[in-house]
């Protein structure tokens, strides 16, 4: 596919144990299908040629030879198809049977990965019948021709350099080291697995489970292809749970007892940019002795399967809850260990009565409980100007008594007048200096209120600001310690909605009318009442910016991919001119305003972005936008 997606497919065909004709047959309309669906990676289960279960069976020639028959006409049907197939078979080598994962690709039999590791213990005697593989790789002549053969192989596509490939059959992911580790040290973004493993009460889990940390302990792509109804029931049942992970989530998950196909679309540019992020991955020599083979599977495809949130910093769900209390609980803790460390005897803040001082004071509140300190040592000030509206104003003071904490108004616009003055500025001029004016007003109120009362100034700007650089330069962009430094807008409005409903009462109803209140920095008179500046009017849609910050800055996608993903997270919300109006938008923002960024007051990192210049973003201040511009032109 295109912008480095990969669809991949597990797939458990129906199967009669040791009727490989059939099962070759089943596999081959599997193949069909999976052609039809624009697979380009498939993978089926262990010793899915002749079954799992076929014991002593494996020893006999008939069914060995059935095998390798079959698998040659399977790898003649792949020609023309753009896909990397593999398939579980018993291959004899060198006077002994191993138990392989066949590569098929453009007609042909491109590779044989024999299992490293077999399990005897309990209901499995692998060993009776296979020998485990630990040579070096080596070649298998397969109808008149050498194919390699060996645990060391990695598949690369021609076209889609990040597209690479490797094997291991079921056991191997089971032991403490499996051999998918060092595949992906080696390059491989995707492990595919063959398995045949039994299903018992409590197993569904911990298969899951080691499947989703295997993938995030190998930053790939993991599909597991699973032995399902057909097997032979005499000691064990199979259920067929095919998994297809992606750097520790599941991205497509089967039902358990219904043979099938599962599809998803794995993100290899995605896995590769994680790898060169965490310099750890590569540290020391990477393995030896791989080699790698080449395959043909690309396609220009530009349909999605998967999912694409728009809200990617907002956990879905019933997760919510949870990680807004951990949210808020970084953000209090940040807080009240500075406060400690300064031996600050209040927390001074401004209070708009908008969104992001509310979540502010908030986290100001856990922080005091914390320290076990009167919440009327938190120093909340209000300060109305010229663009402040009665409904912002009247926000505020509930809040502020609602929490229980002290209350202050400064009215700042006499002092706004006299600075006019002092430059010559003339107030019916409402340019920058006018609105700006106001905010560093503030600024200095707070600090000097702070001074009077040995206080902290914290702050309330958020990383959606940072990034857009939405901020008066040493005006709000200037605190002591900014709790909300990266806390996104849309995590924001979430945060706030929970405490909304965890505090009830009159905080509770306030908090309700601030979410509802339009965003606004209210430095512009008011019209009629009603608030004049609304921000996503200027600089856009927050929720679109947060998705582009996510994946510019998370992902290090190319805005070409940015756009195609924002396309299929807010398909029949906002057209593509209006979505490519505002990445525009974002990039020439992000750009420009890093010079704010460069000099940040401390903050809190919550997740996993943040753009503080001591840890997670470090950009020349004039470092040009022209490359990315001119890619979405």
């Amino acid at each position: 596919m295109k912008y480095g997606f990969v669809r991949a497919a597990a797939a458990t065909p129906a199967l009669r144990v040791a009727n490989v004709r059939f099962n070759a047959e089943k596999i081959a309309e599997m193949m069909d299908e999976a052609e039809k669906a624009e697979v380009q990676l498939l993978v089926f289960p262990e010793l899915c040629l002749c079954g799992y279960t076929c014991g002593d069976l494996f020893g006999q020639k008939v069914l060995l030879d059935d095998c390798m028959a079959a698998l040659k006409a399977l790898a003649a049907r792949t020609k023309g198809k753009k896909m990397l197939v593999f398939v579980g078979l018993p291959v004899r080598k060198g006077g002994a049977l191993y138990n392989c994962a066949a590569a098929l690709n453009g007609g042909e039999v491109v590779g044989f990965i024999p299992k490293s590791n077999l399990p005897a213990y309990a209901e499995f005697y692998e060993k009776r019948n296979f020998c485990p593989y630990t040579a070096e790789n080596d070649t298998l002549s397969f109808y008149g021709k050498e194919v390699p053969f060996g645990t060391k192989l990695i598949f690369e596509e021609g076209e889609e350099k990040d597209f690479t490939v490797a094997a291991e059959i079921c056991e191997d992911l089971w032991v403490p080291v499996p051999p998918s580790a060092a595949h992906a040290r080696a390059g491989a973004n995707i492990i595919v697995n063959l398995s045949a493993s039994d299903e018992t009460a409590g197993k569904a889990e911990y298969r899951r489970l080691l499947v989703r940390s295997h993938s995030a302990k190998t930053v790939s792509g993991y599909v597991y292809a699973d032995a399902g109804e057909g097997e032979s029931t005499t000691d064990m049942v199979f259920s067929g749970h095919d998994l297809i992970a992606e750097n520790g989530e599941i991205a497509a998950e089967s039902t358990l007892f219904a043979n099938g196909m599962i599809l998803s679309e794995i993100d290899a540019e995605k896995l590769s940019f994680e790898r060169r992020r965490l310099h750890t991955y590569f540290d020391g020599d990477a393995p030896e002795g791989y080699l790698r083979i080449p395959f043909s599977a690309a396609n220009s495809s530009e349909k999605l399967t998967r999912p694409v949130a728009a809200l990617p910093f907002v956990p879905a769900g019933g997760a919510l809850g949870e990680r807004a209390e951990l949210i808020l609980s970084i953000q209090s803790a940040g807080l009240a260990k500075r406060m400690a460390h300064t031996g600050a005897e209040t927390a001074v803040i401004g209070i708009s009565g908008g969104l992001d001082s509310a979540l502010a004071l908030l986290v100001c509140v856990r922080a005091f409980e914390k320290l076990k300190k009167d919440c009327k040592d938190i120093v909340a000030v209000t300060m109305p100007c010229f663009g402040t509206t009665d409904r912002t104003y009247q926000n505020s003071l509930r809040l502020m008594r609602a929490l229980g904490v002290t209350e202050r108004t400064v009215r700042i616009a006499d002092a706004v007048r006299g600075h006019f003055k002092d430059i010559g500025h003339d107030e019916k001029v409402k340019n920058a200096a006018y609105e700006n004016a106001q905010a560093r007003m503030r600024t200095l109120v707070l600090m000097d209120i702070a001074n009077d009362e040995n206080g902290l100034v914290v702050g309330t700007g958020d990383l959606s600001e940072l990034a857009l650089g939405w901020a008066t330069y040493n005006g709000d962009h200037m605190s002591m310690y900014g709790v909300n430094a990266s806390v996104p807008k849309t995590l924001v409005k979430y945060l706030v909605g929970y405490e909304a409903e965890r505090l009830g009462k009159e905080a509770g109803a306030t908090l309700k009318d601030i979410l509802d209140t339009e965003i606004s920095p209210e430095l512009l008179p008011p019209e009629e009442g009603k608030i004049a500046q609304k921000t996503e009017e200027i600089v856009g849609p927050y929720e679109l910016h947060d998705f582009y910050l996510y994946h510019v800055v998370r992902n290090g996608f190319a805005p070409r991919k940015v756009l195609f993903l924002a396309k299929h997270a807010f398909a029949g919300k906002y057209d593509e001119g209006t979505l490519k109006k505002w990445l525009v938008n974002f990039y020439k923002r992000f750009f420009s305003q890093q010079f704010k960024r460069s000099c940040l007051p401390d903050g809190p990192k919550v997740g996993s972005i943040a753009l503080s210049p001591r840890g997670d973003w470090r950009m020349p201040s004039d470092a040009c936008v022209s490359g990315w511009l001119k890619e979405l032109e």
